[in-house]
C-alpha cells in the first residue's frame, strides 16, 4: 500500500478516534486499517496510537507525526483540485492549428469571441497549409478540411465547407458563359494548386451525374486569395471554397458559373491529440465551434 494512502488512513484514524470508522470512509475493513497502522509503526519503530477499549489516542512521536501527515494529506488534496479545476475548465495557453486562408477569414474571427467569452484562456494561433502534426509541435486542437485518415486523435464533425466557380462579370462577356462542364475546356482556368489533381475538376450535372472536366490556365497558386484576385481582374474562372469568395459574389465582383452543377465540398473537423482525459479549454473551444458552421455559414 503506497505511502500517501497510509498517511490518510492514519490520519482519519486520529481524527474519528475509531479504526472501524476510518475503514468505512475508505471502503475497506477494521483489520485492513489497522494492518497498514502498525505497518507504520513497525517502518518507523514507534508506536504513534495507545489503543484501548475506550478508544485510541495519540503518543507523543505520533502527535508530531500526525500534525505533518495532516499537511501532507492537505497539500495532495488541493494538488488534485487544481489539476481537475484546470482540467474542467477552460483557461490557460490554448494552441490553434489552422490552415492559412480558412484560419485568416474564418478561425480568426470566432477565436478572438472565444477570448473575448473566456478571459483566462490566452490563445497562440499558427497558420499552415502543410500536414502538421500535433503532438510534435505541441498544438491543443486543429481545424482540418477534408476526410479524416483513421488514427488515435480526437476529432469533432463542425460542418461541411462547400465550393463554387466564379469569374468576373468581364471575362463571361468577353469570353462567354458555360452552359454546361465540357464547356469548361474552351476557358481559361485560374488553378488553386495545392489542391489534389487540380489539373482536373469534378462536378455533377443537375440530373446528378458525375463529370470530370479537364482545365487549364496561365494562372497557378497555392494561395485561395491570389487565385480570386485573378478573378476579380478577369483572368479566368477560379475554383474555390465558397467563404473566400462570399464577398465578391456578394458585391457583384464575380458571378457564380454553372451554379446548377454540384460541386463537390469538404468536411470541417476539430482535431486534437487524444479522444481521452480532454482538457477543458480544448473541450470548450470545440464545443464553441460546434453549431458555427450550419447552412449559410460561409456568407455570415
Amino acid at each position: 500500500m503506497d505511502r500517501l494512502l497510509a498517511m490518510e488512513m492514519f490520519v482519519r484514524v486520529v481524527e474519528t478516534g475509531s479504526f472501524s470508522k476510518a475503514a468505512r470512509e475508505f471502503n475497506t475493513t477494521q483489520p485492513t486499517v489497522t494492518k497498514q497502522v502498525a505497518a507504520t509503526e513497525a517502518r518507523l519503530k514507534v508506536r504513534l496510537l495507545n489503543r484501548n477499549t475506550r478508544g485510541v489516542s495519540l503518543t507523543e512521536p505520533g502527535a508530531l507525526y500526525y500534525e505533518k501527515c495532516k499537511t501532507i494529506v492537505r497539500d495532495a488534496e488541493e494538488a488534485d483540485s487544481i489539476v481537475q479545476l484546470r482540467q474542467n475548465q477552460a483557461q490557460g495557453l490554448l494552441r490553434v492549428g489552422t490552415s492559412v486562408a480558412f484560419g485568416r477569414r474564418v478561425v480568426v474571427p470566432l477565436a478572438l469571441e472565444y477570448m473575448r467569452r473566456h478571459p483566462q484562456v490566452q490563445l497562440d494561433l499558427s497558420f499552415e497549409d502543410r500536414y502538421v502534426d500535433l503532438i510534435a509541435q505541441g498544438i491543443d486542437v486543429a481545424i482540418r478540411m477534408g476526410k479524416l485518415a483513421d488514427s488515435s486523435l480526437g476529432a469533432r464533425y463542425l460542418g461541411a465547407n462547400p465550393w463554387v466557380m466564379v469569374a468576373s462579370p468581364a471575362y463571361l462577356k468577353k469570353h462567354g458563359t458555360p452552359k454546361r462542364a465540357q464547356d469548361l475546356s474552351a476557358h481559361v482556368a485560374l488553378i488553386y494548386s495545392s489542391v489534389v489533381g487540380d489539373e482536373f475538376w469534378r462536378m455533377h450535372t443537375p440530373k446528378g451525374d458525375p463529370v470530370t472536366v479537364p482545365v487549364s490556365g496561365r494562372f497557378r497558386s497555392n494561395n485561395l486569395s491570389a487565385v480570386l484576385a485573378a478573378a476579380r481582374d478577369g483572368l479566368g474562372i477560379a475554383l474555390m471554397p465558397r467563404y473566400v469568395a462570399s464577398e465578391s459574389l456578394a458585391a457583384g465582383k464575380v458571378h457564380q458559373v454553372l451554379g446548377d452543377h454540384a460541386l463537390p465540398e469538404q468536411e470541417i473537423h476539430a482535431v486534437f491529440p487524444s479522444p481521452k482525459l480532454v482538457p477543458g479549454k480544448v473541450s470548450g473551444f470545440v464545443a464553441f465551434l460546434q453549431g458555427r458552421f450550419d447552412e449559410g455559414w460561409w456568407d455570415a
